[in-house]
């Protein structure tokens, strides 16, 4: 495994616990408790990329599926064993030219994907339920249902109008990011060039709409500079919807302390992510691998099953990124002890290139409240990082946007 340059106040406790194999824990007194109290909280994940697979034909959220053999990470009976209530679920759209050609052909897929979330929310009536405002999300978990709100990851298909995002929000948008991985109309991106100097003046536009909106900023993917004025211009507290601390691994989509200290003192969250935590493996087989990613789409069931296969052949001789359990808590920790557990959520980017050896899909998500347990944080410090600071940031959304109404 890659080394993680991370450096814990609790490193010497944690070493003993962390060391201690999942059998021998499970085999424990301690984890019956653990999972009573992580089936107790309201859990939710800030980033979720489940409707790419909603894309796939024969593909449906009510089955349950294999990460091994499928390559999908979440579904409603994974939901249900990894107790997890309910999260953002992603329109994605990939960054194209910004001309009114490429706008208008994002838009088009980014109402898709929108359609996408809508149709399996009414062919699922009995065990998933929309969720438009913070208070849903207990109100639906009570009924045993999963809830389901929505976020946009890249702007880019609202082109040059940001009253364009008032259709999107009334299809139950909740949470948006101005940038993904290449610069845009809004924003520079952490990993693309520097064209703006952070957010554009396009961008501060959108940032006072999403404040009229009540839809929470999303700072993931945006350049530092971004970042910062992001965070200075915001009417309400912003998040990460899926990020980590540079302390953990310095790559550009990683914040560093002294930002993730000034996130947590303007009331903000950061949900940790589990990706860049070490090096990403860019050799030619794994570019091929990636242009074969839309195979992954075929009508095929064969053509789909032929590209997972392959994908798990790859990753057993050369990862593509060589990280595990253990990293994945040391730099959930370094979080937690820079920011502080009122300003730490989960986003683990599931779907989306999320997941780590030991924590390979949902199911796995107990063992991460086993491990804060046993790091000596409390059922309410769960209850804070889980669910409750995230949703504290939706209703200060909610009420800055009543307020304008008044």
């Amino acid at each position: 495994m890659q080394a993680i340059g991370i450096k814990l106040g609790a490193v010497a406790f944690l070493t003993g616990i962390m060391a201690v194999p999942l059998a021998a824990q499970e085999a424990g007194s301690e984890a019956p408790i653990s999972g009573e109290i992580h089936n107790r909280l309201l859990t939710l994940d800030t980033h979720l990329d489940t409707p790419l697979h909603m894309m796939r034909p024969g593909w449906s959220i009510a089955d349950r599926h294999d990460y091994v053999t499928d390559n999908s990470q979440v579904d409603v009976p994974r939901m249900i064993e990894g107790g997890l209530d309910g999260g953002f679920f992603v329109i994605w759209t990939p960054q194209g030219e910004l001309t009114e050609q490429g706008y208008a052909s994002a838009a088009a897929m980014a109402e898709a994907r929108q359609q996408i979330i809508l149709a399996m929310l009414a062919a699922n009536p009995g065990t998933v339920e929309r969720a438009d405002r913070a208070d849903d999300a207990a109100r639906i978990a009570a009924t045993g249902r999963r809830f389901v709100f929505q976020s946009i990851e890249n702007s880019y298909p609202l082109g040059e109008d940001v009253s364009a995002l008032q259709g999107f929000y009334d299809n139950g948008v909740r949470m948006a990011g101005p940038v993904h991985s290449s610069t845009n109309q809004f924003a520079d991106s952490a990993t693309g060039e520097e064209v703006w100097g952070g957010l554009s003046p396009l961008g501060r536009e959108l940032v006072a709409e999403m404040n009229r909106l009540g839809i929470v900023v999303d700072g993931s993917h945006a350049s530092d500079a971004a970042f910062d004025q992001l965070l200075e211009l915001s009417a309400t507290p912003i998040i990460l919807s899926h990020s980590g601390p540079k302390a953990a691994f310095d790559h550009p989509r990683n914040l560093d302390d002294a930002r993730i200290r000034r996130l947590a003192e303007s009331g903000g969250v950061i949900s940790v992510n589990s990706i860049y935590l070490a090096p990403r493996n860019s050799s030619p087989e794994w570019e091929a691998m990636s242009a074969r990613f839309m195979e992954m789409f075929s009508e095929s069931a064969e053509v789909q099953a032929a590209f997972v296969r392959d994908l798990r052949a790859l990753e057993a001789v050369t990862p593509q990124e060589d990280t595990d359990f253990e990293m994945y808590m040391a730099s959930l920790l370094h979080l937690i002890e820079v920011a502080g557990v009122d300003h730490v959520g989960f986003g683990a980017d599931w779907d989306g290139g999320g997941g780590v050896d030991g924590m390979r899909d949902i199911t796995a998500l107990p063992r991460v409240t086993a491990r804060l347990l046993a790091a000596g944080h409390t059922e309410d410090d769960l209850g804070k990082m889980w669910s409750g600071n995230v949703l504290r940031l939706l209703r200060e959304a909610e009420a800055h946007s009543a307020s304008l109404a008044e």
